[in-house]
């Protein structure tokens, strides 16, 4: 039987951890929603990032107590092109994905997804994904860690990328490498939120050009399919997303029998306050629509 278990990433919180919410306050807020579940951006989230002190790992670990949050999904930056003049080599990426493994383990977290850099407008991996992951699935068996790359928008699931990672998990028959789906991917409409950091074309290939997949696409990949992602943009007053599909995304997850979280992940605009309450929005709306389809 299906178990869907709600979380946040606390990347939904960005433009507010800046402003108006310490760490303490996000830890609350994902508590007071009824989610069990956390999930982070190593380089963004951890303080003295790759190297936090012991004081900030026990404060992490007495936060995760206190408020009954699971650590889930641990962001990890594999940077193909941090050198001008040359790319990552494999051994390169190893170190950073093994040193990024190490420190989920530590904080407790269960997966991590790898971000290596692209090489083309479709989020095409860098080649040396492969040597990368495949090294790493010993020290992820050993951490119990599950190791899983990302499918976002503009990648759809039908698409060369999708199909080596899974060639990948039969080939190597390993646990420990699985799919993270993000739900962008699922967009009917057309957002028009802005993203900081991010030129024209990327925004406009990223995410207001929606792919609209069908639920038949999630539903072949489902057995391979570790975490998700609950991306989203606006959620009305009255509960309605005008962009994501939730009751048809939650009912192929239901009725194919899929089991795991669903983590808050909202790119809409970044006002103050803002995103506390969208975020607040969305878990109502996923759990009334659960509600609905299991009767």
């Amino acid at each position: 039987m299906s178990t869907l278990e709600y979380g946040v990433s606390l990347y939904s919180y960005t433009g507010d951890m800046n402003t108006v919410l310490t760490l303490e306050d996000a830890f609350a807020e994902i508590a007071d929603l009824g989610a069990t579940g956390i999930e982070i951006l190593g380089e963004g989230n951890i303080s003295h990032y790759p190297t936090p002190e012991t004081a900030w790992i026990d404060r992490w670990h007495a936060l995760c107590a206190q408020y009954g949050l699971e650590p889930t999904n641990y962001g990890s930056w594999i940077d193909s092109r941090m050198w001008r003049h040359r790319d990552l080599t494999v051994d390169e990426g190893t170190d950073m994905l093994a040193r990024d493994l190490r420190l989920a383990s530590t904080l407790g977290f269960t997966s991590v997804r790898p971000k290596i850099g692209v090489v083309a407008m479709d989020l095409t991996p860098h080649p040396i994904w492969t040597g990368v992951i495949e090294r790493n699935l010993d020290l992820a068996a050993e951490l119990d860690i599950v190791i899983c790359p990302e499918i976002h928008a503009p990648t759809p699931i039908r698409h060369p990328v999708v199909d080596e990672y899974v060639q990948f998990i039969q080939r190597t028959g390993s646990a420990h490498f699985r799919l993270l789906i993000d739900t962008g991917i699922f967009q009917r409409a057309v957002s028009t939120a802005h993203q900081d950091g991010l030129s024209d074309e990327a925004q406009e290939e990223g995410w207001r050009k929606p792919l609209a997949l069908p639920m038949s696409d999630l539903v072949e990949v489902l057995p391979y399919t570790h975490f998700i992602q609950t991306k989203f943009f606006d959620i009305d007053d009255a509960l309605v997303d005008q962009q994501i599909p939730w009751e048809e995304i939650l009912r192929t997850l239901i009725e194919n029998d899929w089991s795991g979280y669903l983590s808050s992940e909202y790119e809409g605009e970044r006002s103050p306050y803002r995103s506390i309450e969208q975020v607040r929005r969305q878990h109502a709306l996923l759990r009334r629509a659960e509600a609905r389809i299991r009767g």
